[in-house]
């Protein structure tokens, strides 16, 4: 297959790109981590770990410590766990509305992707999250494997080489810290429910329960 690199004057060969974090975004108010937490009966631990993670500790050390955390968890949890969770209401539409008009859309997350690949069954194009193993675990985690804030740059920079699109093609929506470094290269950008470290360098900003009105803000905005 013949890749291009993105462009960096912002022609759109292959109309736009549109990047979805998970955690606060399409999850309103909670997280993966939490959800999965939630089934096991964990909340204040995992609260407390959240709480770490705000004060320096790195994704993957947030991981191993989550790993042990979540020994005993089945696959039946994860589940349970997904279809729980507080997601937005609109997001199959939104996706399917991106494809029906020739775009493409992505979701990059520090969550682990047995947890995060479920979304390919609601329409997105592609999913990237911290690679975990297989549920029950039986392996440690690798480290390597566990995504940071700069890996979702990175991760849709070769998604742009991929589908032959710029980053002046791309739109971004995500709502907190791990977010910050993508809107800052990302010309359309979508603040979710955002907390304070989106706040100025966002092109739009969205409260509420409903993707498509978020979706809504670029839409029908020049690729």
């Amino acid at each position: 297959m013949f890749h291009v690199k993105p462009s960096e004057s912002g022609e759109s060969r292959q109309g736009r790109l549109h990047l979805f974090d998970l955690d606060g975004t399409l999850i309103r108010g909670s997280a993966a981590a939490v959800e999965i937490s939630r089934q096991l009966g964990l909340l204040e631990e995992i609260t407390a770990l959240e709480e770490g993670f705000l004060r320096g500790l790195t994704p993957d050390e947030f991981a191993v410590r989550a790993r042990d955390l979540w020994s005993t968890l089945t696959p039946e949890q994860v589940d349970a766990a997904f279809q729980g969770a507080p997601w937005l209401t609109g997001i199959r539409e939104v996706w399917a509305d991106i494809k029906a008009r020739g775009e493409r859309c992505a979701v990059i997350s520090l969550s682990p992707d047995f947890f995060v690949e479920r979304l390919l069954d609601w329409g997105v194009d592609t999913v990237h999250g911290s690679r975990w193993p297989a549920v029950p675990f039986t392996e440690p985690i690798h480290r390597p494997g566990i995504l940071d804030a700069a890996a979702k740059v990175r991760i849709a920079r070769e998604l742009c080489v991929e589908y032959g699109v710029g980053w002046a093609d791309c739109v971004a929506y995500g709502d907190s810290m791990s977010d910050a470094e993508l809107f800052a290269i990302v010309r359309d950008t979508v603040a979710v429910n955002a907390d304070h470290h989106l706040a100025g360098i966002s092109r739009h900003s969205y409260s509420g329960g409903d993707l498509y009105e978020a979706y809504d803000l670029v839409r029908n905005s020049a690729a």
